[in-house]
C-alpha cells in the first residue's frame, strides 16, 4: 500500500485553463493507489474558480483543507473556511462552483465515485460534457447547437 500527503503533494498547473480559472490539481487518490473514488487536491489562488457552475450525475465532496472558499449552490452561496465538508448531490440540485475570494490560496480536497461514464451539465452556458476515460473520446456538447469547446460561453 502506498500513501500521500495532502500538505505536501506536488500540485500542478494547467497553461490552458483560462484566466478566472487557474487552479492546481494533485490527483491523490490515484497517487495512494485507489481505484473506486476520485480524490484530488486542488489548490485555488485569489480570485480564482475550480470549474465553471456544474453539477453530475455521482455524488461529489468538497473539504476544506486551508483558507476559504464561497461555493455556488442552487440557492445561493456559502462561505466554507477550514474543516468545512460540503456533499453536492448528483443531479441540478448539487450544481456547485468553487471560487477563492480571499488574498490566501485555499487547498481543498474534492472526491466523488469514479464512474466509467462521467456526465457535466454547465448551466450558465448550456452544455453538457460527456467523459469516457478515454482522451479521445472526450464530448462537449451545447444542448441546442451541437459540440462546443469546454470554456465557450462561460463567466
Amino acid at each position: 500500500m502506498t500513501s500521500v500527503n495532502i500538505f505536501t503533494a506536488e500540485m500542478e498547473y494547467d497553461a490552458d485553463d483560462p484566466a478566472g480559472y487557474s487552479s492546481a490539481v494533485s490527483n491523490v487518490g490515484k497517487q495512494a493507489g485507489g481505484v473506486e473514488l476520485v480524490v484530488k487536491l486542488f489548490d485555488v489562488p485569489s480570485g480564482q474558480s475550480l470549474c465553471p457552475y456544474h453539477y453530475e450525475y455521482v455524488e461529489e465532496w468538497l473539504l476544506v483543507i486551508e483558507g476559504e472558499v464561497v461555493v455556488r449552490v442552487p440557492d445561493g452561496e456559502r462561505r466554507l473556511q477550514r474543516g468545512d465538508l460540503m456533499c453536492f448531490p448528483l443531479g441540478p440540485d448539487g450544481a456547485h462552483k468553487v471560487s477563492n475570494t480571499e488574498q490566501q490560496t485555499a487547498r481543498v480536497l474534492m472526491f466523488s465515485s469514479d464512474p466509467d461514464l462521467a456526465v457535466a451539465v454547465y448551466p450558465d452556458s448550456d452544455k453538457i460534457g460527456v467523459w469516457t476515460g478515454n482522451p479521445d473520446d472526450k464530448l462537449m456538447l451545447k444542448r441546442a447547437d451541437g459540440q462546443v469547446g469546454y470554456w465557450e460561453g462561460e463567466k
